[in-house]
């Protein structure tokens, strides 16, 4: 059959549950990892075919993707921060708004105009893709990763060796930690924000393939994790460090006076590209 009446096909199938647009990118994406071909190659040349062989995987790849299993999954892989990573059922799929979240923290760091060494922590790493992006982007940065889950863990160092860059990893549950040890000059987290009642609001692809323990909190505890890390900071930094997080996008009052009674300074909201509240900052202000 020829690819391009296959296209067609593939679309088409995906139309009740995927816009066109959509169903189309998944195309591209399927058609570059297990053809090595672009769009380009397809529009010069129209008359490429599949083999009989070659239309079993992608006939396998369509019924999974008919069961809203993420492109990133079926594919092992994604993007991030123009980086490539590995990614699977133990990791959440990183997202566009994290990636603005790393680009604050690069833009801070340059406009320092400092080459001193600093020292990073990120926890809840999951796939590594926060700390690994800054690590690759900040040469004078020592940077550590903790998790809760080995198997993110083991997927985050595959990540560090794909991009060739240095992250200590340790397993570790946040939550049940009392010292890190050692001071750090930032710390970011992107933890589990999602409140259970917020659950009818995320995509059945999400809901039904990414690792919950990533993602939930209980309904009347849903900042215990910001609490932790805030507690932490305050331990293990010194005056002006700071400290980033990603936000459940309907509690930025409450960070910003979870924030304020722990006694950070400098406390900026930042909005994401779909204009939801998603990000936070605050500065050690260690007595």
């Amino acid at each position: 059959m020829k690819i391009k009446e296959y296209r067609s096909q593939f679309i088409q199938q995906l139309g009740p549950i995927y816009d066109a647009g959509e169903a189309e990118s998944f195309f591209y994406l399927v058609l570059e990892d297990k053809q090595q071909l672009k769009r380009i190659d397809l529009a010069l040349h129209p008359d490429l075919v599949f083999s009989e062989e070659e239309i079993v995987v992608w006939k396998s790849i369509l019924e999974q993707l008919k069961k809203e299993i993420p492109i990133q999954y079926l594919l092992g892989k994604t993007s991030f921060y123009g980086l490539d990573f590995q990614v699977n059922e133990y990791v959440l799929i990183p997202r566009p708004e994290t990636e603005e979240l790393v680009e604050w923290i690069l833009e801070s760091q340059k406009s320092k105009g400092e080459n001193k060494k600093i020292r990073i922590l990120d926890i809840g790493t999951g796939s590594g893709c926060i700390a690994i992006s800054l690590a690759k982007n900040l040469p004078n940065a020592e940077v550590f990763a903790i998790d809760v889950s080995e198997k993110a863990l083991a997927t985050a160092q595959k990540n560090a060796e794909i991009n060739a860059v240095k992250v200590t990893f340790v397993n570790q549950n946040i939550l049940e930690t009392e010292d890190l040890q050692q001071q750090f000059d930032i710390i970011v987290s992107n933890p589990p924000y999602v409140r259970n009642l917020e659950k009818e609001e995320i995509k059945k692809n999400v809901l039904n393939n990414e690792p919950h323990l990533a993602l939930f909190v209980e309904d009347n505890d849903a900042l215990i994790f910001y609490k932790k890390i805030a507690e932490l900071a305050h331990k293990n930094g010194s005056e002006n460090s700071q400290l980033y997080f990603e936000i459940n996008q309907y509690l930025g009052k409450e960070m910003i006076d979870l924030l304020e009674k722990m006694n950070f300074k400098n406390i900026e909201l930042r909005k994401d590209i779909y204009g939801n509240d998603r990000m936070i900052k605050g500065e050690m202000s260690v007595q």
